[in-house]
């Protein structure tokens, strides 16, 4: 499964591994949300609702395409958040990780908090 993420500075695609998780969203596609910006990390609403699952992971790898499953949000982390430690991506909490970006993560210093974003297949 193969994902685009648009925003009016740019776009990434992501392959989604085949998770419960990544299967709702790619059924609830196309999403069109508001970006919020958190530290080096770009989150946005879904209508996605999901339980956590049992390989959920609060640090993981820049361009790791993750659901936050306490705010039914796409995390989409490049860098360090406000509660990293030594340059990790920590995300907020325990998230799904659905994925993984396609290309340079650092793209993604051109959201700008309140952008529209836009998910759909690729």
């Amino acid at each position: 499964m193969r994902i685009r993420i648009l925003w009016p500075a740019g776009q990434l695609t992501a392959t989604l591994k085949p998770t419960p998780s990544a299967e709702a969203v790619w059924a609830a596609l196309p999403i069109s949300s508001l970006a919020n910006t958190w530290g080096e990390e770009v989150y946005f609403g879904t209508p996605v609702s999901v339980l956590q699952e049992e390989d959920a992971q609060q640090v993981v790898a820049p361009g790791t395409v993750a659901f936050w499953t306490d705010g039914d949000s796409l995390a989409l982390p490049y860098g360090p958040t406000p509660i990293s430690r030594a340059g990790e991506c920590r995300l907020a909490g325990p998230c799904n990780v659905l994925g993984v970006l396609d290309g340079d993560a650092e793209v993604l210093r051109t959201v700008r908090p309140g952008d529209s974003i836009r998910v759909e297949r690729a």
